[in-house]
């Protein structure tokens, strides 16, 4: 039995902070894990912008409400779910996702959680340390043959310990630094390198 884990954010719908920035006319929103690849040094800067802002979980759900898939993954997703078991693992937050899940019908998704008091966004609970790798490991355990595919820094560690790693759309610096992983430039390209992963299993 094979499952496709596969990144949110950049691999099948927008990057929801730089939507977020660019509505609240914050440049500093814009950096992402492809900017600042620890995650928690990331949510730090990105939690204490806001604050220093005044900015409500409201005002942010607002905008994600505003969100669409990227072209093509609502298909391509429909795609994988009939070839494989699919898993969503992201390092988004489910406040901020269902929205979009709803627009992908509803898939499996493990992300984490904020800490809210009276609309503010006060801190966030992990789901685990390193849960992309930890979810790709825990599915191996199943003896599940894992194909993951992401976009960033904070993937690296997904694709590493998966049977099968893929970058879809991948920006050059987080290329460079891993070249070993092959590169799909758009969903057909990705279909194609899933099934030749999977077809490496039998």
């Amino acid at each position: 039995m094979d499952i496709l884990c596969l990144d949110l954010e950049g691999v099948l719908v927008p990057e929801v902070w730089q939507a977020v920035a660019n509505e609240t006319q914050i440049p500093q929103l814009l950096k992402t894990t492809r900017d600042i690849p620890n995650y928690d040094d990331l949510m730090k800067y990105r939690l204490g912008i806001i604050d220093q802002h005044g900015i409500t979980l409201s005002q942010i759900q607002t905008e994600i409400a505003k969100l669409t898939p990227l072209p093509g993954a609502p298909e391509f997703l429909r795609w994988a779910r009939q070839h494989f078991q699919v898993a969503i693992i992201s390092d988004t937050f489910y406040e901020f996702a269902m929205p979009l899940m709803a627009q992908l019908e509803e898939p499996f998704l493990l992300c984490h959680k904020l800490k809210i008091e009276e609309d503010r966004i006060v801190g966030y609970r992990l789901r685990q340390t390193d849960p992309k790798r930890c979810s790709v490991k825990a599915f191996k355990s199943l003896s599940l043959n894992v194909i993951a595919a992401g976009d960033s820094f904070n993937d690296v560690s997904m694709l590493e310990e998966a049977d099968a790693g893929i970058f879809f759309q991948a920006p050059d610096n987080v290329r460079q630094q891993f070249p070993q992983y092959p590169l799909a430039a758009n969903y057909e390209e990705l279909q194609r390198l899933i099934l030749q992963a999977q077809a490496e299993f039998s």
